[in-house]
């Protein structure tokens, strides 16, 4: 059956009345989407986590309700919790229903990252011919809390093929998807942690770590309760320029010294902060990689 959309357009400070109210009047689900980014795709990609602020300063928020929803209503409701809200910024659309999952996965491709590194959909089987020292990481489109589609998640991934990680303990902090955790294993680490705030990203790391027969190597944890003396011959974070400032003495004390690290999720012009930050807690040889917007500062604990 076909589905009613709700568009707003809103400003970030009113999100949290605007997702609530949308809530309260039954959304089947809430998308929270960049008002500026150029496309769709670019927009919703890079959402926050839980509890964490939206870095976009202007918002779409995509509402979507059942067909017979009354409009005249779910406008007068939308008034009444966000007071002089203009006409122009509300908008409704048709939607046709549709297997939303397998069209996701039907626009997601292999992807290569560095020399040896590629990343398939679970649903797309890798060529019989492939040269043997490629390595190849198996993911569920599904599962998607970091896919290899975003720049930072590319990022860490190149940085990951470039380095020799054989026999080494990994520490992937705020794991998502898993995707750099079981891409370390599979380039020949010997044991990797993630961590992350969300037990639902320790369900899909998990997941795609029996999917790639890394199961076992792999440990997941919430941030709380770490493996006791898990300390990282490679460290990787992907997640945002705040915590990756206050985490800054935690993340020196999960790394071995001589440990190699890298930090993502940084936008161009946060990154003078975090090297001072960085440099102040003992890491060394800091190194910053560029991507459209976004940063990957690497180097090394002292």
């Amino acid at each position: 059956m076909p589905w009613l959309e709700l568009q707003l357009t809103i400003d970030a400070a009113e999100q949290p009345r605007a997702e609530a109210a949308l809530e309260d009047l039954g959304a089947l689900s809430v998308t929270l989407m960049d008002a500026d980014a150029d496309t769709p795709d670019e927009a919703a990609i890079f959402e926050p986590g839980v509890g964490e602020t939206p870095l976009w300063h202007s918002l779409t928020l995509l509402a979507l309700f059942e067909a017979e929803r009354d409009l005249r209503g779910l406008v007068h409701c939308l008034h009444d919790a966000l007071p002089g809200l203009a006409p122009e910024r509300i908008a409704f659309r048709e939607v046709a229903d549709q297997d939303w999952e397998r069209a996701w996965m039907d626009r997601y491709q292999p992807m290569p990252f560095g020399r040896r590194l590629w990343i398939y959909p679970w649903n797309i089987e890798p060529p019989k011919d492939i040269d043997k020292s490629t390595v190849i990481v198996r993911l569920d489109p599904g599962l998607a809390f970091g896919t290899g589609t975003h720049p930072t998640t590319a990022l860490c991934l190149e940085w990951l093929d470039g380095l020799d990680p054989e026999n080494k303990t990994i520490i992937d902090y705020g794991c998502g998807s898993g995707v750099l955790a079981i891409a370390a294993l599979k380039l020949g680490a010997a044991h990797a942690v993630g961590i992350d705030n969300d037990p639902q990203a320790l369900v899909a790391s998990r997941d795609n770590a029996m999917r790639n027969e890394v199961s076992d190597r792999l440990h997941v944890c919430l941030p709380g309760e770490p493996p006791p003396g898990a300390r990282a011959d490679v460290f990787v974070a992907n997640i945002l320029a705040g915590p990756l400032g206050e985490l800054a003495p935690r993340f020196a004390s999960l790394c071995k010294p001589g440990a190699s690290f890298a930090l993502s999720g940084i936008l161009a012009g946060q990154e003078d902060e975090l090297l001072d930050r960085y440099r102040c807690c003992g890491f060394t040889n800091l190194r910053v990689t560029r991507r459209e917007d976004w940063i990957r500062i690497d180097g090394m604990r002292k």
